[in-house]
C-alpha cells in the first residue's frame, strides 16, 4: 500500500528542507512543451460538463453520455488512454462507467485554464499517456507584495434555455506575501434537455461543489493545501444502463516547492481522492418490473505522491522525477426489492504504479530545440473474491465465479515510454517540428476484472455486456507525428500529421468465453430480452492515424478569421474493422469581431459522416451535419462583464456520432436510436471580480 510510506517521505522532504529566509517565490508551471490553452475566463460555454472546452482544441472531442458524464477523446484515443490531471493530480472515478470522469470534477467556474499537451504528451506529465495528456488549471489567488491581507473574489451567473439550467460560482481569496486563504462554491442544476424532436429523457442533473485552499510561501519555499468536496445528486446518463443517483467525495492535495536559486526548482505532492457513487436503473427512467430493479453501489480510494527536480543551464533544462499512484475500487450491485439479490462486481480491485522518469529540454544553435524522455513504471493489478445471486443458481455464472476466484489474479506489468522531439526554425515564419516515441498503458482494473457479464465498461457505451481478461498484456503504441508552424503577419497555422501503431490494444472481442456466451442467452430467455452475446477484453492490433490543425487570419484590427480541421482513422490489424466511437472528419470556422469593450463571433461547425465503423461493437453509420453558434460579450465596467450567445441557432436536429446510443424507453427517441444533440439553446452568463 502506498499511503503510509507516501505520507512519510513526504512529511521528511518537508521538513528536512524547509527554512526561513528573506528570498521569497511564488508557486508556478515550469516548462515549455507544445500546448493548446483554453483559457476559462475567455470562453463562452454554458455547458455544466467541462469537457465541452476541448472542442476548442485540434484532435480533440467527447464521447458524450450525459449532462455530466462527457469523456475526451484525442486522435481516436479515450478514457483512461488519455492523462487526465487536476493541478498536476490524478484522480480514478468511483464509477466503473465513468459516470464520473476525472474532468466532471472539475467545475470551469472555479478555473483558470484547461491545457491539451499537443500530440505526444512529456513523460513528466503523467504516468501513462499513450493517448495524450490534459491538465486541469485551478485559480488559487495570487500572493501579493506586502504583510497587509488584500481581498478579491468572482462571481458568475449563468442560465441556459435548453434544459432551464442555471449555475453560480462564487469565490473570494484573502492573501499577502506570505498567505494566501481561497474559499470557493458552486451550484448547478438542469431540467431535461430538449431537441427539434422532443426532449431527451433522462438529462437532468444538479451538482453543487465546495472548495478551501491555503497557500504559504516563505523565502525559497512555498506550501498549497488544498481541499475539495462534489456532491451530484440526480443526474440521467440515457448512453448508459443506470443514471446516477449520487456522487460524493473529498478531494485533497498537498503540494510544495523549494527553490533555492535560480535553476533549480524542487517540487514535491501527496494527493488523493475518497469517492462513494449510487445509480440506479429506475429512480428517473422509466420503471422496471420489479425483479429487474438495479441499483450500484460504488466507492473508489487514491492516493499518490510525485517529486520533480528541475535543472536550468544555459542550453535547456533537465527534470528528474518519482511517482507513484494507487486506486482501489468496490462495486455492488443488487434489488432494492429482493434482499437476496447482490452481485459483487469488483472487490477491492487495485492497481498501482510506481514511476521513475527522466526528461531533458536542449537548445542546439539559434535554429534547433530538442526534447527527449525516457519513463519506466512498474504497474501491479490485483483483486479480491467475487460472488452473486446468480453464481448461486445458475452454473454457467458458477464457472465464471470459479474460474476468477481461482485464478492468481495478481499481475505485474513492466513499461518502458521513450520520446525524442525536435523543433527547427527554418525561416522566421517557419517552424518544422517531428516527434517519435514508444509509450504504453496496462490495463484498467474493468478490463481486467470484470467476471460477470456487464455493462461496466469504462463509459464504452456499445450496449454490449463484457468479460475481463486477467493475463491482458499491456498496450504499446509506437508514435510518428511531423509538422510545421507557420507565422507570417496575419497568417498562423500549426498542422499536424500522426501515425500510431498501437501493439495488444485492448478491444472487446466475440465467442471467447463459453460461460458468458451461456448466462448471457439464460438471461435472454428468463427476460424475454435480446441482449447479444458477450465480448471479452482482449488484446489485438490496431493502428490511428491523421491529420489535424488550427489556424487564424487576422484580416485588420477588428476582425479575425480562425478554424479548425480534424480528421482521424482507426483501424484493426488482425482482421478488416475499424475501431469503435471514431469522431468522424470535422471542421469549424469561427468570424470574430473585436473593438474596445465589445467582442461579438459567428461560428459554423460542420461535421462529416462517418460510415468507418465497427462491426465488433455493431455500431451503425451516422449522417454529417451543420450547425451555427452566436456569441458576444460586453465590459460593462472594469469589474463586469456580460455575456450572452445562442448555440444552434437555427435549431437543427441532428446527432453527433460520439453522443452514444439511446437505452431508455422515451416517446420522443427510440431505444437503439442515436441520441440527437440539444436543440436551440440561448444562454447568458455575467462575471463580476472584485
Amino acid at each position: 500500500m502506498l499511503r503510509k510510506p507516501l505520507v512519510i517521505a513526504i512529511c521528511a522532504l518537508l521538513s528536512s528542507s524547509f527554512s526561513l529566509a528573506d528570498h521569497i517565490e511564488e508557486l508556478v508551471i515550469v516548462g515549455s512543451h507544445n500546448t493548446r490553452t483554453i483559457d476559462v475566463n475567455s470562453a463562452l460555454i454554458i455547458s455544466p460538463d467541462t469537457s465541452q472546452l476541448l472542442r476548442a482544441a485540434p484532435g480533440a472531442n467527447i464521447n458524450g453520455n450525459g449532462p455530466l458524464t462527457g469523456i475526451p477523446q484525442y486522435r481516436g484515443m479515450v478514457g483512461p488512454r488519455i492523462a487526465t490531471s487536476l493541478d498536476g493530480h490524478q484522480l480514478s472515478p468511483a464509477g466503473p462507467n465513468w459516470m464520473d470522469p476525472p474532468l466532471s470534477y472539475a467545475a470551469a467556474g472555479q478555473l483558470e485554464s484547461l491545457q491539451l499537451y499537443r500530440g505526444i504528451a512529456p513523460v513528466s506529465i503523467a504516468q501513462e499517456s499513450i493517448g495524450g495528456a490534459i491538465r486541469v488549471v485551478s485559480n488559487k489567488g495570487d500572493f501579493t507584495e506586502t504583510d497587509k491581507f488584500e481581498f478579491d473574489g468572482r462571481l458568475i451567473g449563468s442560465a441556459q434555455s435548453v434544459n432551464s439550467g442555471t449555475q453560480l460560482n462564487a469565490a473570494v481569496v484573502a492573501s499577502n506575501r506570505h498567505s494566501r486563504i481561497k474559499v470557493a462554491a458552486m451550484t448547478e442544476q438542469g431540467q431535461d434537455a430538449k431537441f427539434a424532436g422532443g426532449d431527451i429523457l433522462p438529462s437532468e442533473y444538479e451538482r453543487q461543489r465546495y472548495a478551501l485552499g491555503y497557500g504559504f510561501r516563505n523565502g525559497p519555499h512555498t506550501i498549497q493545501l488544498d481541499y475539495t468536496y462534489s456532491d451530484t445528486g440526480d443526474a440521467g446518463t440515457p448512453a448508459l444502463p443506470m443514471d446516477i443517483a449520487s456522487i460524493e467525495g473529498d478531494i485533497y492535495s498537498l503540494d510544495y516547492q523549494f527553490n533555492p536559486s535560480e535553476g533549480f526548482t524542487l517540487n514535491a505532492s501527496l494527493f488523493g481522492s475518497m469517492l462513494d457513487h449510487g445509480m440506479t436503473n429506475y429512480h428517473l427512467r422509466p420503471v422496471p418490473p420489479t425483479a429487474l430493479w438495479r441499483r450500484n453501489t460504488t466507492d473508489s480510494e487514491n492516493a499518490g505522491f510525485k517529486v520533480t527536480v528541475n535543472l536550468e543551464d544555459d542550453s535547456g533544462q533537465w527534470a528528474i522525477g518519482v511517482d507513484g499512484y494507487e486506486e482501489d475500487h468496490n462495486s455492488d450491485i443488487d434489488n432494492p426489492n429482493n434482499p437476496m439479490f447482490f452481485v459483487t462486481a469488483f472487490n477491492n480491485a487495485q492497481r498501482q504504479i510506481i514511476g521513475a522518469f527522466i526528461e531533458r529540454e536542449q537548445s542546439w544553435g539559434d535554429a534547433w530545440r530538442f526534447e527527449l524522455g525516457a519513463r519506466y513504471n512498474n504497474v501491479t493489478t490485483n483483486a479480491g473474491v467475487v460472488d452473486g445471486t446468480p453464481a448461486m443458481m445458475m452454473p454457467p455464472a458458477q464457472m465464471l465465479r470459479d474460474t476468477f476466484n481461482n485464478a492468481d489474479r495478481k499481475q505485474t506489468d513492466d513499461n518502458l515510454d521513450l520520446l525524442a522531439k525536435a523543433w527547427f526554425e527554418a525561416s522566421e515564419h517557419i517552424q518544422l517540428y517531428a516527434g517519435i516515441a514508444q509509450k504504453s498503458r496496462a490495463p484498467a482494473y474493468q478490463e481486467r476484472y470484470l467476471w460477470l457479464p456487464l455493462q461496466a465498461t469504462g463509459g464504452l457505451a456499445d450496449g454490449f455486456t463484457y468479460t475481463g481478461n486477467i493475463e491482458l498484456d499491456s498496450e504499446h503504441s509506437r508514435q510518428l507525428e511531423l509538422g510545421l508552424d507557420f507565422r507570417n503577419g496575419a497568417l498562423s497555422l500549426s498542422p499536424r500529421f500522426f501515425y500510431n501503431d498501437v501493439k495488444d490494444y485492448i478491444q472487446g472481442t466475440s465467442g471467447e468465453v463459453a460461460p458468458a456466451n451461456m448466462f448471457v442467452q439464460m438471461m435472454n430467455n428468463a427476460n424475454s430480452s435480446n441482449n447479444p452475446a458477450p465480448l471479452q477484453f482482449n488484446n489485438v492490433d490496431a493502428q490511428l492515424y491523421g491529420f489535424d490543425m488550427d489556424w487564424a487570419l487576422q484580416l485588420d484590427q477588428q476582425w479575425q478569421l480562425s478554424g479548425l480541421l480534424n480528421y482521424v482513422r482507426g483501424e484493426r490489424d488482425d482482421i478488416e474493422d475499424d475501431l469503435y466511437r471514431i469522431a468522424p472528419a470535422n471542421t469549424s470556422v469561427k468570424l470574430t469581431f473585436a473593438a474596445g469593450k465589445w467582442n461579438v463571433s459567428g461560428e459554423s461547425v460542420l461535421y462529416a459522416s462517418q460510415n468507418k465503423v465497427s462491426e465488433t461493437n455493431d455500431e451503425h453509420a451516422s449522417a454529417g451535419y451543420g450547425i451555427f453558434n452566436l456569441r458576444g460579450s460586453w465590459q460593462a465596467t472594469p469589474a463586469l462583464q456580460l455575456a450572452a450567445g445562442v448555440d444552434n441557432l437555427f435549431d437543427k436536429e441532428y446527432a453527433e456520432h460520439l453522443s452514444g446510443i439511446n437505452r431508455v424507453k422515451n416517446s420522443d427517441i427510440a431505444n437503439g436510436e442515436r441520441l440527437p444533440s440539444y436543440g436551440v439553446n440561448i444562454f447568458a452568463r455575467a462575471v463580476y471580480v472584485f
